[in-house]
């Protein structure tokens, strides 16, 4: 099984297209959103020929998405606890490294995925991957100077199972 994984789109609409495209050419399963989509209106194009799963960001507008998301998919609120094909991910938005921390270190997922940071990674820790899919480039030290997303195989195990993608907007 082919997991999409994206965050920190900001009512980016062209960024928006640009991953719902990739997903859907790669031919993800299902796609899960990591927060900051920030308004509704840049919801809708992941209304596509996939699962979607979404939890809440930290900027005002996301508290206004949710409706939106649950006429087509599934909106976690907070964080979220999934599985797929027996493997076990936790998804929050990423705003406090505490609770990153805490769900990769407590041994209960196979993968935590995060956001937030606009800086996408990949570690592994004791049988634990954290992976942050990236987000669109902002001027903050640290920050990806693109805009990238990440899949997951599920048949494949551990940090490698995670491809980060770059996209041109």
């Amino acid at each position: 099984m082919l997991i999409g994984i994206v965050s920190d789109t900001h009512d980016d609409l062209t960024a928006v297209e640009a991953a719902v495209s990739l997903f859907e050419r790669e031919g993800v399963d299902a796609v899960v959103h990591c927060g900051d989509f920030v308004a509704p209106f840049s919801v809708t194009p992941f209304d596509a020929d996939f699962d979607f799963h979404a939890v809440r960001g930290n900027n005002d507008g996301e508290w206004a998405v949710e409706s939106t998301v649950e006429e087509f998919g599934e909106y976690h609120g907070e964080a979220a606890a999934l599985s797929f094909d027996g493997v076990d991910i936790a998804v929050t938005h990423g705003t406090s490294d505490l609770v990153v921390d805490a769900l990769v270190d407590c041994g209960d997922y196979d993968y935590v995925f995060h956001g937030h940071t606009h800086a996408h990674g990949v570690e592994a820790r004791d049988g634990t991957v954290r992976v942050n899919p990236g987000g669109l480039p902002i001027p903050v030290a640290g920050a990806d100077d693109a805009f990238r997303v990440a899949t997951l195989e599920t048949s494949e195990i551990g940090a490698d199972a995670v491809t980060h993608h770059v996209l041109d907007e």
